[in-house]
């Protein structure tokens, strides 16, 4: 199994669309899992939910479990599964990013300000 390690994300980390802002948080985790980049977890509560909806996507991690995916729908654009969650973590080294959004860095920008 990789080795998967969660941390809380020092400062505040915002998520950028053509659209401006779409999510900030003082509250994310960052998810570390072997050599691959680190990924920014955001909770649900610092999320504007009504601005994504959910996909019909799903993945499977063999060291997470099942992603289901979410679509963000914004004033100029549509981002199709832009971002996705964990809501049954399999693994106990990754259950603080449970229900928590992650945002594909390919299609919105994703950083510490």
């Amino acid at each position: 199994m990789a080795h998967i390690r969660v941390t809380p994300a020092e400062g505040v980390w915002t998520v950028r669309s053509d659209d401006g802002v779409i999510v900030e948080s003082r509250n994310a985790k960052i998810l570390n899992e072997g050599d691959m980049p680190f990924v920014v977890y955001f909770p649900r509560d610092d999320i504007a939910l009504a601005l994504f909806e959910r996909s019909s996507k799903s993945t499977h991690c063999p060291h997470k479990g099942d992603a289901s995916y979410f679509s963000y729908v914004g004033q100029s654009a549509r981002i199709a599964d832009v971002a996705w969650s964990y809501e049954d973590v399999t693994n106990p080294d990754a259950k603080d990013v449970e229900a928590h959004l992650a945002f594909d860095a390919g299609k919105v920008t994703v950083e510490r300000v």
